[in-house]
């Protein structure tokens, strides 16, 4: 497996428990998810951009969970991660989305441009902390009534299934990231549109209503040889 953003490596410990081999890539952490794996010598860690990452070797599977949306340029990491995928092997990606997610696009995100990104990540730690304790008051109320018109109701179901220490690290990623793109669903179907994929093995699923699950499978060889001479012709 490729876990293409591993960040503190937290997936990248559950996915040694079942993968003969986990190479776990980051630009930046890639040395803290190094020391939360190292239990599992069958894990490895990179360094690098997972948008330009060229790791010479192509992989069954390649995952790549909240990171993307973080990226320069989500296109060109989409279609570097297809090229680490093997011929039959599988690509299994998850984005904000930009459907579902207005409140966070027209209201964290212009703070967090105007004043986060300056904090310190210490300070940020701390507010993400009160943040989200601010949160339980009205997910373990209002959030417990069957009001399911409400935003983000579906995303705090799952907010009530994680502890306080995941809660936590989710609204550090949306305080911390440097950019973020939330993705349409016309964009996610293109990024699936590649041709090195299979198209009857794709799915796009709308999770909790804020962000999309994308799985897909590329082509065995003999149906990329013919997909690009198809396109050629």
């Amino acid at each position: 497996m490729l876990e293409a953003g591993c960040g503190g490596g937290q997936h990248t410990v559950m996915m040694a428990q079942h993968a003969r081999t986990v190479t776990a890539a980051d630009l930046n952490t890639s040395q803290i998810a190094a020391e939360h794996a190292s239990q599992f010598p069958n894990v490895r860690t990179v360094e690098a951009d997972i948008a330009t990452i060229n790791l010479g070797r192509r992989f069954d599977i390649v995952v790549c969970i909240g990171v993307i949306h973080h990226t320069d340029d989500p296109d060109a990491t989409l279609r570097n991660l297809v090229a680490h995928v093997a011929p039959g092997g599988a690509l299994a990606v998850w984005a904000y989305s930009a459907e579902g997610n207005f409140l966070v696009r027209h209201g964290v995100e212009p703070i967090r441009k105007l004043f986060l990104r300056r904090m310190s990540r210490s300070t940020l730690v701390w507010l993400s902390r009160l943040v989200t304790a601010l949160m339980y008051p009205p997910v373990y109320t209002v959030y417990l009534l069957p009001l399911s018109f409400l935003p983000y109701y579906a995303y705090f179901k799952n907010f009530r299934r994680l502890s306080f220490g995941r809660n936590i690290l989710n609204v550090f990623d949306k305080l911390n990231a440097p950019q973020t793109q939330f993705i349409t669903r016309e964009r996610a179907t293109t990024w699936l549109s590649h041709p090195d994929i299979d198209p009857d093995s794709v799915s796009i699923r709308h999770y909790a209503g804020v962000s999309w699950g994308m799985v897909a499978r590329t082509r065995n060889d003999g149906m990329a040889a013919q997909s690009k001479k198809d396109t050629t012709c």
